[in-house]
């Protein structure tokens, strides 16, 4: 995400896929806590999706997080990498 901005489209996205809408400053809030030590840790990973899903109001299954866990431990998603993680979890 250049310069601090979060795509429109990522953020349309998002937003039609969860049932409360989230602004660009509360993922550039979380965004700001991600470190590439976030992405490498299994625990602070697991919090960061719960914090995500809370902010969100989506309820998340424990099978859904080992997923994205895993997927983002194969991927090798750094926290440099934001916008691609944002991009793999809309997937979800």
């Amino acid at each position: 995400m250049s310069k601090g901005k979060v795509p429109k489209d990522a953020l349309q996205a998002i937003n039609k896929k969860i049932s409360k809408p989230i602004s660009e400053n509360q993922i550039k809030n979380v965004a700001s806590t991600v470190t590439s030590e976030t992405m490498q840790s299994e625990a602070q990973l697991r919090q960061l999706i719960k914090q995500v899903a809370m902010m969100a109001n989506v309820p998340v299954t424990e099978s859904t997080v080992n997923e994205i866990v895993t997927t983002v431990k194969k991927s090798g998603i750094n926290g440099g990498s934001l916008e691609s993680l944002m991009k793999l979890m809309m997937k979800k």
